[in-house]
């Protein structure tokens, strides 16, 4: 017997929204196993599609396709061919950039990216777990990397019962490896970077920051310095402070690799920031670009403290005139919300701002419209004028 899912009225209803999550409480009946794809009916055992399916995840049904469209290893690989082919269609000026971005590309729970001559892959379900070996053998006919890497990783992959691992797939890849982007030069740790190394997502925010960058520049939570980098040519000083002193060490080597001067610290930001405030530092540039705060919808409240005081204290040691480039990269905190954070610390810095730019994660990382969850980065540049 074929494995079927029979859904709720309600999650028949999701699906004709347009969104391709099922959750476990519209899961009527069920024969079927981890990480099988199944075909998923309604109350009535009308056939709506084909889906992964996963026995342990609140997501149990993602779906792949609606109506009587087979759902196989051929649909795999003509989506995964589609979505290489938009990569680059885009031109993009790096050689490190996504070629894959799950729900947005009709691949729901997959992560491909690419660095040079390496790919970097995630199965983030049970289902596209068990798809890896096809996943493997396109991405190989199509593109013939040296080595692709599986960071397997995550936390949401325990979520739905599976192993966190790193794991070699296919060829070999070094522990470091030399990637562009725009101008600039980096080295990359594929095994133990953030995400699957380098934040990807923020390269087109980091050349429309560096358009504003000008006088004294503070970078916060550099990371690997992407933004203070990219900025340090147009500036007569540039700060970068992250905490990890790992991500500290890299900033200064990959200064000196692109001949920019950055004056890299480790510290805690929101020390750091109070601080500076504290002694009237000021400056002309300054980024925000902080991890998730709330990366659940019980870290919200917390985060819009943590959000609204970086912002507060930002604004606040900012010239008039100057440019803040502030992100959020937690999907919980809307747009709008992160708008009424960034305002209210306006307010509370008893000074004006206007909205120069409103951005979002790269064209490489794009939204599926009706899906919120694939539009999670939000780039304000603001300038203060009182």
């Amino acid at each position: 017997m074929n494995p079927t899912v029979t859904i709720s009225v309600r999650g028949e209803q999701r699906l004709r929204g347009g969104h391709p999550w099922i959750y476990r409480s519209d899961i009527n009946e069920a024969t079927a196993g981890p990480g099988d794809i199944v075909a998923v009916r309604n109350v009535k055992g009308r056939v709506l599609g084909s889906a992964l399916y996963s026995d342990r995840s609140q997501i149990a049904i993602r779906m792949l396709t609606y109506g009587e469209r087979v759902a196989d290893a051929a649909l795999i690989a003509s989506r995964i061919a589609s979505a290489i082919a938009f990569r680059e269609s885009l031109a993009i000026d790096a050689t490190a950039y996504r070629l894959v971005h799950g729900e947005a590309d009709l691949l729901p729970s997959l992560v491909v990216d690419r660095y040079g001559d390496y790919l970097v892959v995630q199965a983030l379900s049970q289902g596209m777990d068990r798809l890896l070996p096809v996943v493997v053998e396109t991405l190989s006919a199509l593109l013939r990397p040296k080595g692709i890497l599986a960071r397997n990783d995550p936390k949401a992959r325990v979520l739905d019962g599976l192993p966190q691992e790193i794991a070699l797939l296919q060829g070999e890849v070094p522990d470091t490896v030399t990637v562009q982007e725009c101008g600039l030069e980096y080295e990359v740790d594929l095994r133990h970077g953030q995400k699957t190394g380098l934040f990807l997502d923020q390269r087109e925010n980091r050349e429309a920051a560096a358009r504003y960058a000008r006088g004294r520049v503070l970078d916060c939570f550099s990371y690997n310095g992407g933004f203070a980098m990219k900025m340090a040519s147009r500036a007569t000083e540039t700060i970068a402070f992250d905490i990890s002193e790992d991500a500290v060490a890299r900033v200064r080597s990959n200064a000196v690799r692109n001949g920019v001067t950055v004056d890299a610290r480790v510290g805690n930001v929101f020390d750091e920031l109070r601080g500076l405030d504290r002694v009237k530092e000021r400056f002309d540039t300054i980024v925000l670009d902080p991890p998730a705060f709330a990366k659940t919808k019980s870290a919200v409240e917390k985060a819009i403290t943590g959000y609204k005081e970086i912002n507060l204290r930002a604004l606040r040691m900012l010239k008039p005139g100057g440019f803040l480039i502030t992100c959020s990269c937690s999907y919980n905190i809307s747009e709008g919300m992160f708008a009424q954070i960034v305002y209210d610390a306006a307010v509370d810095a008893e000074t004006h701002v206007t909205m120069v730019e409103k951005r979002m994660q790269g064209r490489d990382h794009p939204v599926l419209l009706g899906v919120p969850e694939t539009y999670y980065l939000k780039c304000f540049i603001l300038r203060k004028v009182g």
